[in-house]
């Protein structure tokens, strides 16, 4: 029994970290590492809150009870296990709801958390090095005092499970701002490939030097008020006017000096 916890633990870690997916959705993931959460520890619910610059950007609950455990992330608003583990960067050791040093400190998540029937929660930052992304929130319906998945001994294996969906954020992160930037570039090589193609054809077709080409297509942008690019296109294609493009070619080479 204990050996195919850990192998299930094992599985969920790797799931957690593993983000480089095309078909990958941010909300789903989170809800997966949550379910793991929920089936590790046979705990009642849990949640993820993303954060982005200081600001809450995603809620994710498990699939199991996940309308619970949205309520409990959303009743946070004016504090709760998972905002003061993202506040501090550290966990938040299991806390009795029932207890009256919570309600004192969670009013609001501790009214919504009785209601739904649960006792205990704890939360885990979602980190990465120095880097905060977010929290992992578990809502128990026994309190730590009883032991059971609401006790100190479920910290680690959700910090674990935090860990590892932290590492594949961020992965996700720098594999989408590489993917970006290499698309731009490559925007921006073909775009000088077709400059240089319709600076090519003008100079050709004008015989003139390739400058004053460049000249003539980027005044007769300017004078029509549009994109460059929408010229060279047009040029590149053949259906640009060459009579009006021509009448902007000046300078010392050749025709038109």
């Amino acid at each position: 029994m204990h050996h195919t916890r850990e192998l299930r633990l094992a599985a969920a870690l790797v799931e957690a970290a593993d983000t480089l997916t095309e078909d990958f959705g941010t909300t789903a993931h989170l809800q997966r590492v949550a379910d793991h959460c929920v089936e590790l520890l046979a705990a009642r619910a849990a949640g993820v809150m993303l954060f982005d610059g200081g600001r809450t950007v995603t809620l994710a609950g498990s699939s199991r009870q996940e309308e619970v455990a949205l309520d409990l992330l959303r009743a946070q608003h004016g504090g709760g296990p998972c905002l003061e583990s993202y506040g501090s960067g550290r966990p938040v050791a299991p806390v009795s709801v029932r207890a009256a040093h919570a309600d004192a400190r969670w009013p609001d998540f501790t009214e919504r958390a009785l209601r739904h029937g649960i006792a205990g929660t704890f939360a885990v930052p979602l980190r990465r090095r120095e880097t905060l992304l977010g929290a992992l929130n578990v809502f128990v319906q026994a309190p730590p005092e009883e032991g059971g998945p609401g006790s100190t001994s479920g910290l680690p294996l959700a910090q674990a499970l935090a860990d590892a969906a932290a590492v594949g954020l961020q992965n996700r992160r720098a594999y989408a701002q590489y993917r970006d930037l290499s698309g731009q570039l490559q925007q921006a090589l073909s775009s000088r490939v077709l400059l240089e193609q319709a600076k090519g054809m003008l100079a050709e077709r004008w015989d003139a030097h390739p400058d004053r080409a460049f000249a003539a297509l980027r005044q007769y942008a300017r004078r029509r008020r549009l994109p460059l690019a929408d010229v060279v296109h047009a040029v590149v294609a053949r259906t640009a006017d060459d009579t009006a493009l021509r009448a902007e070619l000046t300078g010392p080479f050749g025709e038109g000096a």
